[in-house]
């Protein structure tokens, strides 16, 4: 069915991938001061490291088979899944190792029910493999003194950040999910802080897995969760995709804009962020002057309610990943020729990955402060 040039392509990627996650899990696993110049990573520290890059990486790699396993039941042509390898540590710069991964249909998706079918399998097989990943991090947890081999300073009762410590302040936020897991399952004497999660591999791993799960099963155009609604909702998955994008895009840009700021900044900032919500409308049915009536109405919006709640505040992380939506991939999803009703067992599978986006999907996942 493939190549061996498309097994090596793909099968070289994986291997790509899997190496950039061990290298960046290392980092966040053991910090940078363990990995330094002077103590630079050995094969000790990379063979510990595939504690996180392994569970990480299988569960995408789970969730891509289910994508590819459905097409070739349903005799879909699709490529290998392509793993995206992405270790910025090089540069400096925190990263995970990757960009995630992404199956391409190659072949004509005929019906809903197919749609649907090749849609709900990743999402649903990998988050099963994500949940027990979980449910071993947070059952086996290590002994409470552990975050001292990580940061020894810790351990000093007189020791204070510094001042002049160039330290980047970062924390996790909380889903519903790994909430209820941490309070039902963790010892709390051994549970570590949002901000030291990334030192515990499973839990890091999970967690990752649960924020690409909700991404994913986002009820708006092509995504995953897109084929979801297409499937439940045959009449309505149009209105659905466009309000849930737009809300979406409403929270990622609250605050971005700002009656308070310096007038010089918005006269440039206000027309920019404007027309940046222009460009994220640029593949919608809306016609060209109702995708700006849609940018001036968010902005104006949004500036209203700063000026009068000046505390509140989106997160402007999700700018990115909904101007690829937008302009990308698109909010709108394709007609089908067989556009029959799902059985009822396919209709309780949606709502069941309706329920695990909800569950999994993190308002504020990673949050940074200098």
């Amino acid at each position: 069915m493939y190549s061996t040039k498309e097994y090596l392509k793909h099968g070289t990627l994986f291997l790509l991938t899997i190496v950039a996650t061990t290298l960046a899990g290392g980092e966040w696993l053991y910090g940078r001061s363990v990995l330094s110049s002077e103590q630079p990573l050995t094969w000790e520290y990379f063979v510990l490291s595939l504690q996180f890059s392994l569970p990480f990486i299988g569960i995408l790699l789970i969730h891509e088979l289910g994508h590819l396993f459905t097409s070739i039941y349903h005799k879909v042509r699709s490529s290998l899944p392509f793993f995206i390898p992405a270790w910025l540590g090089f540069l400096g710069s925190p990263s995970i190792g990757t960009f995630g991964a992404i199956i391409q249909m190659k072949g004509l998706i005929s019906s809903r029910k197919k749609f649907f079918d090749i849609g709900v399998a990743g999402p649903i097989a990998g988050f099963v493999v994500a949940l027990a990943v979980l449910f071993y991090g947070f059952t086996n947890l290590p002994e409470a003194d552990y975050i001292y081999e990580v940061h020894p300073e810790y351990a000093d009762p007189n020791y204070v950040l510094g001042e002049d410590e160039e330290v980047m302040d970062f924390e996790l936020g909380y889903n519903l999910l790994f909430w209820t897991m941490e309070k039902s399952l963790a010892d709390p004497e051994r549970m570590p802080a949002m901000s030291e999660i990334i030192h515990y591999p499973y839990l890091f791993a999970g967690y990752l897995a649960l924020f690409f799960t909700a991404i994913n099963l986002l009820p708006i155009g092509q995504l995953d969760g897109g084929h979801v609604v297409f499937g439940l909702f045959p009449k309505n998955h149009k209105i659905i995709s466009f309000v849930v994008y737009t809300a979406f895009l409403f929270y990622a840009g609250l605050g971005i804009i700002s009656p308070f700021e310096d007038i010089n900044y918005l006269a440039l900032a206000l027309p920019l962020y404007v027309g940046f919500l222009y460009i994220c409308y640029r593949k919608s049915d809306l016609s060209n002057t109702n995708k700006w009536i849609m940018a001036l109405m968010i902005a104006s919006i949004q500036y209203s309610l700063v000026s009068i709640w000046p505390n509140i505040q989106g997160y402007s992380g999700w700018l990115f990943f909904a101007f690829l939506v937008g302009r990308v991939l698109g909010i709108k999803h394709p007609e089908v020729i067989d556009g029959r009703k799902l059985n009822q067992k396919r209709i309780v599978l949606g709502w069941l990955a309706i329920v695990i986006f909800i569950l999994c999907f993190t308002p504020e996942p990673f949050v940074f402060e200098e």
